[in-house]
């Protein structure tokens, strides 16, 4: 311990350099506002930047860029909770609730508990990548594609916590997400799959694309008709600041999310977006009231938005470790280090100490940055939603496309946007749940490839998942999140007829 807390000092000696420290900032301040704006997200925000990093130092260099990542991470709540427009993936959870707090005039504690729980989960997470980052690479690669599959299972059983009050329409819902994974060019085979002999569709759909039409295009469609029926209400914001009594409701999510989404960032696939989606329905499933749990429920908004931020101190350990990026946004800092000569390996913390600490150390520094910059700004952030209506809708909908265009610079993508955006429309109105699409959607690329994986090793057989503990440990627990409301619910029905 002390040796670690010895290295920790040096780390932070390295980060408090003035140049590091600038960076630092420089980072938190652009990966803020990329988070913010929808459809760049942090891997295309960092990939923009590697650039500046030409000829830095090492340290430096990783510094900048992981500044943007986290930065990223906590920016893109801030849309999803005043707008409904997702930032990124990971913060489409943060709509259900959020936006709900902000439509009944509690933006201010949705900013500002979005803001405490990231500090807090990226606290946590940085001390536990500090102490259990190696022991944990060597869990993490025994999750092969038998058990990544089965980990992208049990990501899906938690559309049973956003299914609302059918499940049915929540399975059509995840359906119709994975439905839309399999468009596109099949990459081991290179069969064009539903691409209706569209060109563009062959690279897939964008996720971005899809959450910006289903969440922002249809909540603009459907808040326009309420309007003109004249039944479109936002409440006056009652409070800017958090209360003492809603920290209180709010910490034990946080400290739940935190660590959840810091182990689930260590194993490889969509670390962000799952940690969001499992966290969510883990507070709704501890909770005496979950129906409150999308109607504005503030542990709605402390629970994903502190996963995602512990996720992506979690997603660092298989890359400075091992050496493998288990992510778009990995990737891209394993190929600065590669271009300032340092190659992630096991000896990483032997051979370039400077680097691996003073990582270590600006994030410390860099969370507390993200806190002090982030807060004052929630007064100003609120103020958006006291612009009418009728001039907010055409400004929301202008930084949704702008966001949608934003991602590959194409005019398929606006149309599918809106496309997405009239089919979100009639979801809302025969009560279909907008959040599974997005889940069938991320998790149902990885489901396919890791299953594909695991029968190409096993030769076409299904034992190979039998074989595997993790597996099967993941299949049961998947079951159980599927079958356990149900019991819940037959066995509290059984109480009342009693009573």
């Amino acid at each position: 311990m002390i040796e670690i807390l010895n290295h920790l000092g040096y780390g932070l000696q390295i980060a408090l350099v003035p140049i590091n420290l600038l960076y630092a900032f420089i980072g938190c301040l652009v990966g803020t506002l990329i988070g913010v704006l929808p459809g760049i997200g942090p891997a295309g925000g960092m990939a923009l930047l590697i650039p500046l990093t030409y000829g830095k130092e090492p340290a430096s260099a990783i510094i900048l860029l992981a500044g943007i990542y986290y930065g990223a991470m906590y920016g893109g709540s801030t849309t999803s909770i005043l707008l409904n427009v997702p930032g990124e993936a990971a913060s489409v959870v943060t709509t259900l609730d959020g936006y709900q707090m902000a439509r009944k005039g509690r933006a201010g504690p949705a900013l500002s508990i979005a803001a405490i729980g990231s500090f807090i989960a990226g606290t946590i997470g940085v001390a536990l990548l500090m102490l259990l980052g190696p022991p944990l690479a060597k869990v993490a690669l025994q999750f092969g594609p038998a058990e990544t599959f089965a980990l992208m299972v049990f990501g899906l059983s938690t559309v049973t916590s956003l299914a609302g009050k059918s499940v049915r329409k929540g399975l059509v819902a995840t359906t119709f997400g994975l439905m839309l994974a399999t468009v596109g060019s099949d990459l081991p085979t290179g069969i064009i799959r539903f691409t209706f002999d569209i060109p563009k569709l062959m690279e897939g759909v964008d996720i971005i694309v899809v959450a910006i039409g289903l969440f922002a295009v249809s909540e603009i469609l459907s808040s326009a008709e309420e309007m003109r029926a004249g039944e479109f209400l936002v409440e006056k914001v009652s409070r800017i600041w958090l209360s003492f009594q809603d920290f209180l409701q709010s910490i034990g999510a946080i400290l739940r999310g935190s660590f959840l989404g810091f182990f689930i960032g260590v194993l490889p696939g969509a670390a962000h977006v799952t940690a969001s989606f499992l966290s969510y329905t883990l507070e709704k499933r501890l909770s005496k009231h979950p129906e409150r749990f999308g109607q504005g429920e503030i542990r709605g908004v402390a629970a994903p938005e502190s996963a995602n931020n512990s996720a992506a101190c979690g997603a660092l350990i298989p890359l400075l470790t091992m050496g493998l990026p288990a992510s778009a946004v990995t990737a891209v800092l394993y190929g600065a280090l590669l271009m300032t000569g340092v190659r992630p390996s096991p000896f990483l913390f032997q051979k370039h100490p400077d680097v691996v600490w003073g990582l270590i150390g600006s994030m410390y520094i860099g969370n507390v940055m993200l806190l002090i910059l982030n807060l004052p700004l929630v007064a100003l952030w609120v103020k958006i939603l006291r612009t009418p209506p009728r001039w907010l809708f055409p400004i929301v909908l202008a930084v949704s496309f702008v966001g949608v265009y934003s991602v590959n610079a194409s005019a398929l993508d606006l149309l599918l946007a809106t496309l997405l955006g009239v089919v979100g429309y009639f979801m809302r109105r025969l009560d279909y749940p907008l959040a599974p699409v997005i889940l069938g959607l991320v998790l149902g690329n990885l489901l396919e490839q890791a299953l594909r994986q695991t029968l190409m090793i096993s030769g076409g057989s299904l034992d190979i998942f039998w074989r595997s503990p993790i597996a099967i440990t993941l299949f049961v627990l998947a079951a159980a999140v599927v079958a356990l409301p149900k019991v819940l619910y037959r066995s509290q029905s059984k109480l009342e007829v009693e009573t």
